[in-house]
C-alpha cells in the first residue's frame, strides 16, 4: 500500500471534508494520488521545489505526502506550494517524524534520498538538516 492509500485508510474522516468540492493538486503522488480526480505533480512533471514555475494555477487543496523530505530547501518548497492554494483553501503536508522514521540516523539509512528531517515542537535535533514543523 502506498502513502496516499494509507493516509486515506486512517484519516479519510479528517481529509474528506477538506477535499470535498475542491480541486486538488497532489505533489509527489506517483501512481497513488490522494483522490482519483487529483492533478498529479511528480518528478516527470518537474521540480516540486520550484513548482510555481510551471503555471499550474490555483487549487482548493494542495496535498503532499512524504515528498517534502526529498527537497533540498523545504522552506522554499513550502512557500512555492502555498502560492498554489486558493483563498480559503488548504495546504496539507505529511512528513515522517525524524525520531520515529530516521531513528537518529542522518543521512537516512532507510531512504538515501531524504534531504531533511522534521520534528514537532522539539527544540533540538540530532539531525544536521532538521525543521520544526511548528516553527
Amino acid at each position: 500500500m502506498n502513502e496516499a492509500s494509507k493516509t486515506m485508510l486512517y484519516y479519510s474522516g479528517l481529509l474528506d471534508p477538506i477535499f470535498e468540492g475542491r480541486s486538488i493538486l497532489d505533489i509527489g503522488a506517483g501512481k497513488d494520488p490522494i483522490k482519483q480526480d487529483a492533478r498529479i505533480f511528480d518528478l516527470e512533471e518537474g521540480n516540486a521545489e520550484d513548482i510555481s514555475l510551471y503555471g499550474l494555477g490555483k487549487f482548493g487543496c494542495v496535498f503532499s505526502s512524504h515528498c517534502l523530505e526529498h527537497m533540498t530547501d523545504p522552506v522554499k518548497a513550502l512557500k512555492s506550494w502555498w502560492d498554489l492554494v486558493e483563498t480559503k483553501g488548504y495546504l496539507v503536508v505529511i512528513v515522517p517524524e525524524e525520531n520515529l522514521y530516521e531513528q537518529g540516523n542522518f543521512p537516512s539509512i532507510f531512504n538515501g534520498d531524504h534531504k531533511a528531517t522534521f520534528r514537532l515542537g522539539i527544540e533540538k535535533s540530532w539531525s544536521t538538516n532538521s525543521f520544526d514543523v511548528i516553527e
